[in-house]
């Protein structure tokens, strides 16, 4: 019998994937944005798929914003968006 392979559902588009095909976005204990291709850092997170369209309509959705619980300023996706297009997909 096959082990049932975790699910997650991106904040933009709402497509579900499995975990693996997705990126974590934290929100760490000092209030900043990472993101966590391990899946395994401290913090509340949301998924986004890693594709470019979903991170380009990410800051317009306001869907981490809603996942997070928190307001998030235009500097913090600006942060996050450098930090994606540095990520080796």
């Amino acid at each position: 019998m096959q082990k049932s392979k975790p699910l997650r559902q991106c904040v933009v588009c709402r497509d579900m994937k499995e975990k693996k095909d997705l990126l974590r976005v934290v929100c760490t204990e000092d209030g900043m944005l990472r993101l966590d291709p391990t899946g395994k850092m401290p913090g509340r997170g949301a998924y986004i798929c890693k594709e470019d369209k979903c991170f380009q309509s990410l800051e317009k959705s306001r869907g981490l914003d809603r996942s997070l619980k928190r307001r998030i300023s235009q500097e913090a996706y600006k942060s996050l968006s450098e930090e994606f297009r540095l990520y080796d997909k």
